[in-house]
């Protein structure tokens, strides 16, 4: 079958993101034998023009599109992304028959409330490199795909419950470079050697993502995929793993590799500030480590419960000047105006986010709900928001009572700080 897989998003969130899902499940795809075109509308002024020309050359029997994100989660002056992916399934109709399938994190999130809003044919919830690829074996053999994992069908709902590769040593490698090779080399090239947290933060959304269990390639797997984007040549890379210090040991044996084939590479990753130890910050500076995205969202060890946040501020801090001794670049963030929060509380962030050493700082107010979350279900008892709502349109949690306050407070405070953004 011959096969259009479309990268959907034109968001540049602090850096451009390259689709590294979808490139997986076209790589996979290819694996079986089809063949695959991938069309990145990051790189496309002309999104209609673009994908006319796509269909008109490929003739595609079949169309995928990826679903990056679902909106901005700013609560002041929020924008919806979906209108623009709606417009590529309406394009994608208007020059083809082919169906079509959705897939990626924001799908994954809202699955059958996406499939309804953008009118596709089909999607598929969670990992697709084994899925899409046993979709398209039903599909041209004719056979009922029903019963596949995390399959949903329009108007018929969730087709087999979804699951989990457990041995993600199996994903491709090569196949991966050759759909990436493309790119330009200065850019920061995504990586990942991880999938899934257990943390279960109260507002987050991984676990719709990617589940609440780690699953890690074997770090030789990783490292032999990393060093072919180097021979391709890529220096500068974004580990796109939840959380890259959990487990620990599993973080340093990355680390150790790096530094033992010598790539000479600089990185970036999401670090969480707690059971952190400073032989893993030796290593992660030795083997390139540049910046961290320090997620501690609240200086507030009340908050920080509330958020169920397995750390302290103390051990925030302790994790924050161990990463400035060494020389890594630090992006804090903090998250205000959820339960519990207080002008106290606020004030109290404030002032701890400006006691830590960090180069740059992201404040947001107000906190995107997501479906099955705790934040979701202390809405829904609150009466914020209803039991069904299915929260697609962005909503957002605020204590009400320090929302303006809040407001004045952080612009204030941004205008006196200039890495500070919010």
């Amino acid at each position: 079958m011959r096969i259009l897989l479309i990268s959907a998003n034109t968001e540049k969130i602090n850096i451009v993101p390259m689709p590294l899902g979808l490139n997986y499940v076209a790589a996979a795809t290819q694996d079986k034998e089809h063949d695959v075109l991938m069309l990145d509308l990051m790189a496309h002024n002309d999104s209609r023009l673009s994908i006319k020309d796509a269909i008109d050359s490929f003739r595609p029997d079949l169309i995928g599109i990826s679903v990056r994100n679902i909106d901005d989660q700013i609560m002041h002056g929020t924008r919806f992304l979906l209108d623009d992916v709606k417009k590529v399934v309406l394009h994608c109709r208007n020059f083809s028959n082919a169906p079509i399938v959705l897939g990626g994190a924001g799908y994954s999130i809202f699955p059958k409330a996406v499939l309804a809003y953008l009118d596709a044919d089909m999607g598929i919830q969670g990992e697709g490199e084994t899925a899409f690829p046993q979709l398209l074996e039903r599909l041209e053999r004719h056979a009922d795909p029903a019963g596949l994992p995390g399959l949903y069908l329009k108007d018929r709902g969730l087709q087999g419950a979804r699951t989990f590769i457990r041995n993600l040593s199996k994903l491709p490698v090569s196949g991966v470079n050759r759909f990436l090779s493309a790119y330009d080399r200065n850019l920061w090239m995504p990586f990942q050697t991880r999938r899934g947290c257990p943390m279960n933060c109260s507002y987050c959304s991984t676990a719709a993502i990617e589940g609440r269990t780690i699953r890690k390639r074997s770090p030789e797997k990783a490292i032999e995929e990393l060093k072919s984007f180097v021979e391709a040549g890529f220096r500068q890379f974004y580990f796109v793993d939840n959380t890259f210090n959990l487990p620990a040991s599993y973080a340093k044996e990355i680390c150790r590799l790096i530094i033992h084939h010598d790539l000479n590479i600089n990185w970036r990753c999401i670090f969480y500030p707690g059971l952190v130890d400073e032989d893993l910050i030796k290593l992660m500076a030795e083997a390139g480590c540049r910046e961290v995205s320090l997620g501690f969202e609240s200086g507030c060890e009340r908050i920080l419960k509330n958020m169920n946040k397995r750390f302290n501020p103390d051990e925030v801090r302790k994790t924050s000047q161990m990463l400035a001794i060494h020389g890594i670049r630090q992006m804090g963030f903090l998250m205000l105006g959820g339960p519990g929060e207080t002008r106290e509380s606020v004030l109290e962030s404030l002032t701890f986010a400006d006691s830590l050493p960090l180069n740059t700082v992201k404040v947001s107010q107000g906190i995107r709900i997501y479906p099955y979350t705790t934040l979701a279900k202390i809405a829904v008892d609150e009466g914020r928001i209803a039991p069904d709502d299915n929260l697609l349109t962005p909503t957002f949690y605020m204590v009400r009572e320090i929302e303006h306050w809040l407001a004045e407070t952080v612009q204030a405070r941004k205008a006196e700080r200039p890495n500070w953004t919010a």
